[in-house]
């Protein structure tokens, strides 16, 4: 193989279209031109984080005491934003639990059940700064979740074209991330030993001539950044093992460790049977969650991916959950929503409890809910803020990525949408210095205008919501 330039698009490649993106390697730092060392620019980046059912505003007002305090470990990295309004989004008729969905990220009403009113805003910064498509080996967008309640897609995508369809088709199963992000190789045959002879080959067998080459004798790389690809290929070939079930093999000087079982949750059709919730436990949950978390941020990593949507838990979602719920080595909850609630079939899942909102009450059980995912949502964001992360600026690609943190409702009362719809939490990260973070700020102001100020920040010329609508900047929001 020849000697070539090693750049951040830099990928190794195998047949049947199937690549792996590199991690940041010292050779990628600088390129020379005319003896001169030139920093290459961090991407532009922007994605949607999304979590289900929302945190009441009375306690996003108890700021990191609170529901909260799993985001106390990366406040100076975010901007966590209070009294964000959606109700320009409210639809007379439908849920609120849809409206507010279909609102996060997009600040418009829904455009009936299987459209958004219009674009997201991951999708209009990338159409600013790739009118002509991605460079390299990216994926145009990449749309994830774990999720269970599946009327009406904007309950549970978060990604979206100007014309209100969807920017890509939903990955909802941790193996279907991995194909979608790093490929497949395909086999002769079909059925059932087609299947067998899958599972029993690993993805990174394709690029095995060029990982020697990089990791061989005329290799244009380092010592030290030879041990990170090497570092980097295990971390791929971890992620392959959890999302696929294989038996022990072994081979030639090789041995494959066994797997977990494949994934016990129900997904598509089984996992909303008529809207009635599912049986879930935690450990179960979270499991599949933080191995999708760390699939796509591996993809975030590899510079496979820069755009997109990722989803913890639908709008509205469904779920009867046991188990108990530890942070930071104390045991917060035990979760048993059906018992507790003493109810069965939908009454007796979780978001029941927020339809039960007291001001004046403890709410327990509501706090614990919040509190986990609000640990999960941390658990994805530091995948994105550790050493592996640091890019040529320095910073982690989170400090750098503009990623927009957001949820359905203020409330969750059905009695009153205007409240439901006020005071939904939103939270940002810097996008390399554009936004300000270290604060909880109390923004006042429809998310219309939130979101377009980010649009504008972002250098986007488009903007959201109705052309003839006179937009207000919200200044405070930006560095």
């Amino acid at each position: 193989m020849n000697h070539r330039k090693i750049t951040r698009r830099t990928v190794l490649r195998g047949l049947g279209g199937f690549t792996v993106g590199l991690p940041l390697l010292e050779e990628m730092l600088t390129t020379r031109a005319h003896g001169a060392a030139i920093k290459q620019p961090v991407p532009v980046r922007a994605f949607n984080l999304f979590f289900g059912l929302g945190i009441p505003a009375p306690l996003q007002n108890e700021g990191f005491r609170g529901v909260l305090e799993p985001l106390k470990p990366l406040s100076d990295k975010l901007l966590i934003m209070r009294n964000v309004d959606q109700v320009r989004c409210d639809q007379s008729g439908l849920n609120a639990h849809f409206d507010g969905a279909s609102g996060a990220f997009t600040a418009t009403a829904p455009n009936g059940s299987a459209k958004s009113g219009g674009a997201s805003i991951d999708q209009l910064v990338r159409r600013a700064h790739h009118p002509e498509g991605l460079p390299g080996n990216q994926l145009t967008t990449l749309v994830a979740g774990t999720f269970f309640r599946r009327s009406r897609i904007s309950r549970y995508i978060h990604s979206y074209n100007p014309d209100g369809t969807i920017a890509a088709s939903m990955q909802e199963k941790p193996r279907d991330v991995f194909d979608r992000v790093f490929g497949k190789v395909t086999l002769d045959g079909n059925g059932k030993d087609e299947k067998q002879r899958r599972l029993k080959r690993s993805v990174l067998d394709a690029v095995v001539d060029q990982y020697r080459h990089y990791t061989g004798a005329n290799s244009p790389l380092g010592q030290t950044s030879k041990s990170r690809l090497k570092d980097h290929l295990d971390r791929i070939r971890e992620l392959e093992q959890r999302a696929f079930a294989r038996e022990n093999q072994t081979g030639k000087g090789a041995q494959i460790p066994p797997l977990p079982p494949r994934s016990k949750l129900k997904h598509e059709g089984q996992a909303d049977p008529g809207g009635q919730g599912i049986d879930m436990k935690l450990e179960e949950l979270t499991e599949e969650w933080r191995l999708m978390a760390d699939l796509y941020a591996m993809a975030i990593r590899t510079d496979r991916v820069r755009f997109g949507s990722l989803t913890f838990l639908a709008a509205g979602e469904r779920i009867r959950m046991t188990g108990d719920y530890h942070y930071e080595g104390r045991k917060i909850f035990s979760f048993d929503d059906a018992r507790q609630l003493n109810a069965s079939g939908d009454k007796g899942c979780s978001h029941e409890w927020w339809h039960q909102f007291s001001e004046k009450g403890e709410n327990k059980a509501l706090r614990a809910h919040a509190h986990m995912k609000m640990n999960e949502v941390a658990y994805f964001l530091k995948a994105l803020d550790d050493k592996d992360s640091v890019e040529t600026n320095g910073k982690t690609i989170l400090e750098n990525s503009l990623i927009t943190i957001s949820t359905e409702s203020g409330d969750g009362r059905h009695n009153n949408v205007k409240r439901e719809l006020s005071g939904v939490f939103h939270a940002i990260s810097g996008a390399g210095g554009r936004f300000k973070t270290g604060e909880i700020m109390d923004i006042g102001a429809e998310g219309i205008d939130v979101y377009n100020t980010m649009l504008t920040t972002m250098g986007s010329k488009e903007r959201l919501g109705p052309e003839k609508r006179e937009h207000t900047a919200i200044e405070g929001i930006r560095a």
